[in-house]
């Protein structure tokens, strides 16, 4: 049965369409800026299943573009922040919570069983790699999220492959990493062609180590692009798994 609260949800995806995305699990790994709308967006669109990846600890610095946390939620772990949200707003959809942290010897672990699509959110350069490698290997859907920090304009955001991405060091950097492991497409992403400079780095762009819990450098942004591009990779999600093709408006 139907709950109330997706009436309009299910009237703009037909019945069948929306039971598919309550059948769904997703798993969103990094629950900042990006991750925790990307999140909410889908709980509140009736994806049956979230499980939520993350190791790191809300910070009061962190709060400009979390649209959920308050300054008593510092200290926190981020998954249990969101998640304890979700299931106070959210309660139709199951919330699962790993405290892990992303790498080579860790994916296959905190894939299984296996979602029917991921979120990558992770904003570490090789964590993030590994993460990508591992779904590609092992054709899991995963729809990435490239540097949102240190832009602002929302007209220049774009979806496609990482084959086709530009204006980004991010994605540059990732390309070369799966280039040389044999990975050209493949990976759907959200990204932006504004010019961001330096700002757009990752935090361990010179620090390739899988060091949890390290150091990094604060990289300047506001809520509207993280929210921008969490609302993306969500509606690229449900695109996949409803079968409903709804973005194909915005495809050139």
């Amino acid at each position: 049965m139907t709950v109330r609260r997706f009436d309009r949800v299910a009237d703009y995806l037909g019945s069948d369409s929306f039971q598919a995305v309550r059948r769904t699990c997703v798993t969103v790994i990094g629950l900042g800026g990006v991750g925790c709308h990307a999140a909410v967006a889908l709980a509140r669109s009736g994806i049956g299943s979230l499980r939520l990846v993350d190791f790191d600890k809300l910070t009061e610095t962190s709060l400009n573009r979390n649209p959920i946390a308050g300054p008593e939620d510092c200290g926190k772990y981020k998954v249990d922040v969101v998640a304890d949200h979700l299931r106070r707003t959210c309660p139709d959809t199951r919330i699962e919570v790993l405290r892990e942290f992303v790498h080579t010897d860790t994916a296959a672990s905190i894939l299984e069983p296996e979602p029917s699509a991921v979120i990558d959110a992770i904003d570490s350069l090789n964590p993030k790699a590994a993460l990508l490698e591992y779904c590609a290997e092992q054709r899991i859907p995963v729809f990435s999220s490239m540097g949102a920090s240190g832009r602002s304009d929302p007209s220049l955001v774009r979806t496609g492959d990482i084959s086709e991405t530009k204006s980004c060091p991010l994605a540059k950097q990732l390309r070369k990493y799966l280039r040389r492991r044999g990975i050209m497409n493949g990976i759907t992403c959200v990204y932006s062609i504004e010019p961001a400079g330096d700002h757009s780095l990752p935090p361990d762009m010179e620090d390739l180590t899988l060091r949890k819990g390290r150091v990094r450098n604060r990289i300047p942004g506001m809520i509207i692009m993280p929210g921008i591009f969490g609302y993306a990779l969500a509606g690229m999600v449900l695109d996949s798994v409803s079968g409903k093709d709804i973005l194909s408006v915005y495809k050139e």
